[in-house]
């Protein structure tokens, strides 16, 4: 469970491979407080000129208390190859009382078993990566995310037949099961979808709703 300690800070990153290197300097690039912590010394030297990182093994319990992993906010686990140093790294951080921790997994049972020990937040990035590719293939759909218990937000070009009608007179929900939350159009400012809206033909849409209905809407031409 989220603390509520607001003296709490920043985020670790355990493993600076693609994923957590990419995860952490992203984070270091929206000004926030980021700490990468790696194994190998080459990885933390190489990724010392960019961000704060120190050398150290997160699977050691006496590591992560002189790096004060229990005063930051979240941390991430981002070792992937060793199935072994991954669980560790987790049940060590969900110890010490981290108040969020996402860690990456390579595989269900893998997830299965970070949800068990203490992981808040499981992705399987290839997984993930996959399965938004083959959404966006052949159809509407540009960018594909499945929330929870199959509720589903995509961002898609706006078929043919909603081309120049109010979001009130297409009754998408009501035809196709899906919700239009907002609409981009050319050259403007994102905008939250109200009845009024009126589809271009150049629209993409951020439609909500249940991952086949959303399937099937996509398809339209």
């Amino acid at each position: 469970m989220a603390s509520n300690d607001t003296s709490r800070g920043g985020v670790l990153v355990f493993g600076l491979g693609r994923f957590g290197s990419a995860i952490a300097d992203t984070l270091d690039n929206m000004d926030v407080e980021v700490l990468g912590v790696e194994r190998d010394p080459a990885v933390v030297e190489r990724w010392s000129k960019r961000i704060p990182c120190v050398e150290a093994d997160g699977a050691d319990p006496r590591a992560l208390e002189q790096i004060g992993a229990a005063d930051f906010a979240a941390a991430v686990v981002g070792v992937g190859t060793s199935l072994e140093a991954s669980v560790l790294i987790t049940g060590n951080l969900a110890d010490v009382g981290v108040p969020e921790i996402w860690a990456k997994a390579t595989s269900n049972e893998h997830k299965r078993i970070l949800e068990r020990i203490g992981a808040h937040h499981v992705v399987l990035p290839e997984a993930e990566a996959g399965a938004r590719i083959a959404h966006s293939v052949g159809g509407n759909m540009l960018d594909y995310i499945e929330v929870e218990d199959g509720f589903t937000v995509v961002k898609m070009r706006a078929p043919k037949e909603t081309h120049h009608f109010t979001l009130d007179k297409l009754d998408l929900q009501g035809t196709y099961g899906v919700r239009v939350i907002g609409v981009k159009s050319a050259g403007r400012e994102f905008e939250y979808a109200t009845p009024d809206t009126i589809v271009g033909p150049e629209d993409l849409l951020v439609v909500a709703g249940e991952g086949e209905l959303l399937e099937r809407f996509s398809q339209r031409p």
